[in-house]
């Protein structure tokens, strides 16, 4: 009797042992997929962040030249303005 016992005790404790160590496996294989769907994620993340920041940086580029412009307008305006006071001034 002790011992059928003893056997359906450790019977018991193999099936549960092994349970636990399926358990473990799957676990640790959602883990390992969890983690790689996270990676690619922030794959994802980083490309169109660098996509963004591209994007910010030709605008930036885009409005440089359009100030610079402006810039060359207003400095040959302001001159156009001071030769023709000057002019005006001396023909008197």
């Amino acid at each position: 009797m002790k011992h059928n016992n003893i056997e359906r005790r450790v019977s018991t404790l193999e099936t549960t042992f092994k349970m636990f160590m399926q358990e473990m496996r799957d676990f640790k294989a959602e883990m390992r997929q969890q983690n790689q769907l996270r990676a690619e994620e922030l794959r994802e993340m980083r490309q169109k962040h660098d996509a963004d920041m591209r994007e910010i940086r030709t605008s930036i580029d885009g409005m440089g030249k359009h100030v610079r412009n402006l810039s060359v307008a207003t400095i040959i305006g302001v001159g156009t303005i001071a030769i023709t006071v000057i002019y005006s001034i001396l023909t008197r």
